[in-house]
Order: structure tokens, then sequence, then C-alpha cells
């Protein structure tokens, strides 16, 4: 790691130290909060430390706020709805519908030809730390064309704090965010057809939904997309670390997490202090391509920034229970499509091979300069891909073409 990189992370690790020693009990967990920043930064850090300091603070603040007031990204907005889970936790969520017969067509006839698709709703499920604006991309391209929910995990984007986690302190599952899915399939879209896409922690959410309520997917969806997610086994999961490390960060950050949760206040005042870093730790965790728009990159940081730390740290234990190989048998009899980015350090492209070795029918779709935001970083793949799920599920007409939108001929590669 280059002289830079270290004092890089040794600032991130200082900052966070000197905000938590306000509170004096706190000290020891400091020292271990510092040891796994300071790990899992390192290997980000040494990445993109020379980059950045090669440009001014003042100017990269400057460039941060302009990309904040122009850039179009997460702007979209539809007919906004809640939906209440059983421990009523308010759920946000949006709608948009199918252009009217004889409105704006050339997007419609562009995606899936000249007919009128079906009745069908698309329901998003976003991942962990994010919201339902990571989907812009997709959601640009089928608007107007196919009926669309898009809605924000408990405690994260619009929706509330989860009521259960305030109230009680019960701990956030990902069973728990299945049947908040179920809540707002109830409240957005009571009948007809679905088709469930999700990404990360929203394809857990959809496996979980599948878990506790299988007669929903028997009876009423129609094909599912699972973008860079995983059935299982994410304790096992390295983050492009080296052993030493994974092992230290696996014993101590459940622990650390939790007590940052517990000091939400002091370390968002870190948190902001070390931006520049954990700017890059977000783009090395989500990005693979070199020639990322850096307002695209501007977008996912904004959304995992906006993220509090006790909201990080309540979720975090829930990956390591998560296990859903099982439900995965209930997609069988359906189109799927697999996608994820082959060089995905948070949900690594094998657990996608996995969930498609399970389901034999399903597409698998690998993209080989893709990291974990894939449906940021290569929107037109992911676009490309969900319209002919679209088409194989009966929900647009056969031989429709998404030509003109984007080539996935070098990009993507059916697994």
């Amino acid at each position: 790691m280059s002289e830079s990189s270290a004092e890089a992370v040794g600032s991130a690790t200082a900052a966070i130290a000197s905000a938590a020693a306000a509170s004096g009990g706190w000290r020891r967990t400091t020292g271990l909060a510092g040891a796994a920043i300071g790990v899992l930064a390192a290997g980000a850090a040494a990445g993109v430390a020379i980059e950045r300091m090669t440009v001014g603070r003042g100017m990269r603040r400057r460039a941060r706020l302009a990309l904040d007031s122009t850039g179009p990204y997460g702007a979209l907005r539809g007919t906004p709805g809640k939906a209440y889970a059983d421990d009523g936790t308010e759920l946000y969520y949006e709608v948009d519908d199918v252009e009217p017969e004889g409105g704006p067509a050339p997007r419609r006839r562009r995606l899936f030809g000249r007919k009128a698709p079906l009745p069908v709703t698309v329901v998003f499920s976003h991942g962990y730390c994010l919201n339902q604006d990571s989907w812009h991309f997709q959601r640009a391209a089928l608007r107007g064309v196919v009926r669309t929910v898009h809605w924000d995990q408990r405690s994260h984007g619009r929706s509330g704090h989860g009521a259960a986690q305030v109230r009680d302190g019960v701990p956030v599952t990902i069973d728990q965010l299945g049947q908040d899915l179920k809540a707002v399939i109830d409240a957005a879209v009571p009948d007809g057809p679905i088709v469930l896409v999700g990404h990360s922690m929203g394809g857990m959410t959809v496996m979980a939904l599948a878990a506790q309520f299988p007669e929903l997917i028997r009876d009423r969806v129609v094909a599912t997309a699972l973008v860079g997610t995983s059935s299982g086994r994410l304790g096992e999961v390295n983050f492009g670390l080296p052993v030493a490390g994974v092992n230290a960060v696996r014993r101590v950050l459940p622990g650390v997490l939790k007590a940052l949760g517990q000091q939400a206040e002091l370390v968002e005042k870190g948190r902001r202090a070390t931006a520049e870093l954990f700017a890059g730790i977000i783009k090395r965790y989500s990005f693979a391509s070199r020639d990322i728009d850096p307002a695209v990159e501007r977008f996912a940081e904004r959304m995992i920034e906006g993220t509090p730390i006790d909201v990080v740290a309540e979720f975090y234990p829930a990956f390591t229970d998560h296990d859903k190989t099982e439900a995965l048998a209930l997609f069988q009899e359906m189109p799927v499509l697999v996608l994820a980015g082959v060089q995905d350090l948070v949900t690594p492209s094998e657990h996608s091979e996995a969930i498609a070795d399970l389901l034999p029918e399903a597409e698998l779709v690998l993209v080989p300069d893709a990291g974990h935001l894939v449906m940021l970083e290569h929107p037109e793949v992911v676009t490309d891909r969900l319209a002919d799920l679209l088409t194989r599920a009966g929900a647009v007409p056969a031989g429709a073409t998404v030509g003109g939108y984007g080539s996935t001929s070098s990009t993507a590669q059916p697994g």
C-alpha cells in the first residue's frame, strides 16, 4: 500500500476515534472500530488514493455539489402510496402506470414492438443501503411500457424506520423483509400477474417472500429476475480481502457495528469527516469499470451515504443467517433471469451461478466488467435482459425486440 493510501486509512480511523472519544466508556470499542475499518479500507484506498490526492479537496467538494444539483439520476417519481408491515412500519412505494391507449408510443415500439403489453405489474426490490432509485435506468426504460412498482425497504429511503426495531429492539431478518414485500404487493398489486425483480438484499427479499407465501408465487408470479444476489452462505464472502483481513473483520465487525449504531450521531460526524476515503471505498465495492460516469458514481454515493449508521448496523447480522436455497424450487416453473457482475465483491457471481445450478431453465447472464451495482454500471445489459424476460413470460408479444436501446453483444455473456 502506498504512503498516501496509508495516510488515508489512518485518517479515517483517527476521525472515528476522535468522534467516539466524547463517550468515555467507548474507547475500547473505538480501537476495534479503527482496526476493522482499517482492514476494509486498506484494499480500497490503495486503488483510489493516488487518484484522489491529485485533485484538491475544495475542487472535489465543488464538483460534488455540482453533480448533486444537476444530475438527473434518482429524479423519476411515480404515484406515491403507503403500505404497512405487520409491526406497523410504514413502507413507501411508487407506481408507474402504463400509458393509456392513444398516448405516446415510441418507447413501447422500441422495446416491445407495436402491440400493447398484457396487464402485468413488475415489482422492483432494492438492495442494502440503497433505495428504489437504484433502478433509475430500468425505470426510465420501462416507464409507460409496463406497470411498475418501486418501493423502499424498511429503514431505507422514504420508508419508516422499522417499528419493531425501534420499539422492541427486535433484530431485522430477511424473513421480515419478505413479509414487508407481501404488504407492498397487497397494497399496490392486489390482483393480476406479477414479475418480481430483486437486487442483492432485494433478491433475498424475493426468496423470503417465496418461502413464506408459496401460494402467491404459484398463483400470481409469472417471472422473476435475481440480480447480484445470493441464496445463502454469505458468511463465506471475502470481499476481495486477504484471508487475515477477512478473519479479522468477521471476528470484530458485528460487535463494532452494534457499538457504532449506538453512537450514531458521533459516528455520522466522523463519517462526514472522512467522506473522501469512503467515496473511494464505495466506488471500489460498487463498480468494476474504469469509465463510470462521475455523476453515476456520485448518485451511488448519495444513496449509500443516506443510510444511517444505525440502520447499517441493524441489517448487517441478518445476512449471515440468510439461507433460502430451498425456496428457489418455487421458481422452477416460470421464466427466471439470474444476472451478476463477474467482479462483484459483495455478492460474488459464484452465488448467482449456484442459484442458476438449482434453476436449470433459468437464463444466467454474467457481465464481465461489472461490480455489485451492475444495473447502474451497465444499465443497457440489465434492461435488455429484463425486456427479454417480460417477453418470455408472455407479458409482451413473442419476437419483440429491444433494438435501439442498447446492445449486449460485447458485454454480457450467457452462462
